[in-house]
Order: C-alpha cells, then sequence, then structure tokens
C-alpha cells in the first residue's frame, strides 16, 4: 500500500513519500493562479476550480483567496458559494452538498497528528474525512475538524469550532459547537431573528 493510499484510507501515513509533495505542489500551482486571477476572468476562473477540485455541481464560486492541500480530494454538489479565505485541508475526503454557503474565513481540517509527542515525532499524520450536507450556511470563522458530519438543512453560527457531528435541520454554535436549537418551518417567515420578511417570492 502506497502512503496516499494510507492517507485516503485514513491510515497513519507519511506526506512527504510517494509523490504526495509533487501532488501538493502541483495544486499549490494551481490555487496560486486562481487567487491571482483579475476580478473580470470569469471564464478562466471557472476553469482552474474546476481543474483543481475533484468533483463540483454546475454552479460553484469560491471567492479568492482560496488554499487547498490537494484539491482532488474535495467534492462539491450544486449550488456552492464561499465567501473569502476558505482553507480546506483535503488530506481526506471533504464532500460538501448542493446549495451550501460558506461565510468568511471557513476553515475544514481533516488533517490531524498523534496526541503523544513521541507518536507525533514519528512523522506519521492522518486524514479523517468531513461531510457537509445539502442546504447547509457555515458562519464567519468556523473551524471544521477532523470526522465531523453535518446534516442537511443546519446552520453553523459564527466563530463555531465543531468538534463532533451536528444532526440535520440543526442551529449549532460554540467552541466547542453544541446544537441550540432546531430549525422548525415556523423560521420560514423570518430572515434575521424576528425581522419578517416583507415579500413572498421565496
Amino acid at each position: 500500500m502506497t502512503q496516499k493510499e494510507r492517507m485516503l484510507s485514513e491510515l497513519p501515513y507519511k506526506a512527504w513519500m510517494d509523490g504526495l509533495s509533487d501532488e501538493r505542489a502541483a495544486a499549490k500551482r494551481l490555487v496560486y493562479e486562481y487567487n491571482r486571477l483579475h476580478p473580470d476572468e470569469n471564464a478562466r476562473r471557472d476553469r482552474l476550480i474546476r481543474e483543481l477540485i475533484g468533483t463540483c455541481g454546475k454552479e460553484i464560486y469560491i471567492e479568492a483567496p482560496f488554499r487547498c492541500d490537494y484539491g482532488s480530494n474535495i467534492e462539491v454538489g450544486e449550488n456552492f458559494y464561499s465567501n473569502y479565505n476558505l482553507t480546506i485541508l483535503d488530506v481526506a475526503k471533504v464532500k460538501i452538498g448542493s446549495n451550501v454557503m460558506f461565510a468568511p474565513n471557513v476553515s475544514v481540517y481533516t488533517a490531524g497528528h498523534p496526541l503523544h509527542p513521541g507518536s507525533r515525532n514519528s512523522g506519521y499524520e492522518y486524514g479523517i474525512s468531513v461531510t457537509i450536507g445539502d442546504n447547509v450556511w457555515v458562519g464567519g470563522n468556523v473551524v471544521i475538524n477532523p470526522g465531523v458530519h453535518i446534516g442537511n438543512n443546519a446552520v453553523i453560527g459564527s466563530g463555531s469550532v465543531v468538534t463532533k457531528d451536528i444532526p440535520a435541520n440543526a442551529l449549532a454554535a460554540g467552541n466547542p459547537c453544541r446544537v441550540i436549537r432546531m430549525i422548525t418551518e415556523e423560521d420560514r417567515k423570518y430572515y434575521f431573528k424576528d425581522r419578517v420578511f416583507d415579500v413572498q417570492d421565496y
């Protein structure tokens, strides 16, 4: 088993072996080009992000700057938008559903290191996959840690550090992130806290 196979199998692996450094370097070149595009270069931006991301839907827009390790281990559904400064450490799979929005400064980490210093100093690291469901909104400055699953329709409040799974239809926030309450049909009429929509076409 190669180090890449070990990495993608969520086993301990060494990140500088078996061509992994070359793959990260190739991703860095694409990221560098993407982050330096003129704002009017929309066609080139779309081409580059599709070259970088493993699989993605028809509509995807990531505001620059954007950072990732490989890109190829990221799967994104339809209608994805991320605001500035998205970081995805995709040494394991990162699966993002459809109709997902990220606010600025979201970080998704699959990468980690052993707790014990002796084990950590061996050079072995690991990646555990992250899954984000459909219709999820992730607030600004949120950190999503390895192994986390966020259910469909969930909202993660700004500044949260997500260390455990979040169920579908939950409003969750905090450090560590926890469920505050469930999102219900009653929430449909509000656009912000207690402010009621004054339009009908939503």
